[in-house]
């Protein structure tokens, strides 16, 4: 794997910009794989890593810029929890590591650099040098992944019996034993005002 360095310069060229959440999910990224045994996670330990993020943030570009793992890929999912929190598995071993940053590491990063006077700028410097132990709380925690929810082809797809749509990856829903999609099922973010044609 690269130097944190060049970690954190790529991570900052796909996300657009430096800040202190590129360097918080570059060094969790670099943290949890060592811990589950992952050394070459876009290489030959690809097919073995999954990960799990909580937030929508700018750790997440980070942690998929390190990992190689994405959602297109389905290696990498989001599970809305607005936690700025990752959980690595590796799929070979079972063993799976949350990671999740530490709030009070906002107040520590005053005795890192405190002639910096921005806050954002001595985070991102501070989050740089300080040890991950206050950086970031790690569990060693159990991970059940379904089905239908791992890397692969689809286990599945189903038309919708109301709209037509075509439903992959046992995200259908069951009513009165017709399937139909969450959209029908009223799960739908989205208002139709043109049907197309």
């Amino acid at each position: 794997m690269e130097s944190f360095e060049q970690l954190l310069a790529e991570s900052t060229r796909i996300h657009g910009h430096i800040c202190a959440g590129q360097v918080i999910g570059v060094r969790m990224a670099i943290a949890a794989l060592e811990r589950i045994g992952i050394a070459d996670p876009k290489g030959a330990d690809r097919k073995k890593l999954y990960v799990l993020v909580e937030i929508d943030r700018c750790a997440t570009d980070a942690i998929q810029s390190v990992t190689g793992c994405s959602l297109g890929k389905r290696s990498l999912r989001w599970l809305d929890f607005g936690i700025m929190a990752a959980t690595f598995v590796n799929l070979a071993t079972g063993r799976a590591i949350r990671v999740t940053a530490r709030e009070e590491a906002r107040a520590l990063s005053e005795s890192y650099c405190p002639e910096i006077m921005d806050k954002y700028q001595r985070q991102l410097h501070a989050y740089q040098v300080m040890p991950l132990d206050e950086l970031f709380l790690f569990q060693e925690v159990k991970v059940h992944l379904k089905d239908c929810d791992m890397p692969g082809r689809p286990l599945r797809r189903i038309q919708c019996s109301q709209c037509g749509d075509w439903v992959q990856d046992c995200r259908e829903v069951s009513i009165d034993d017709t399937r139909i999609c969450r959209a029908c099922a009223g799960q739908r973010y989205y208002q139709v005002v043109n049907n197309g044609s």
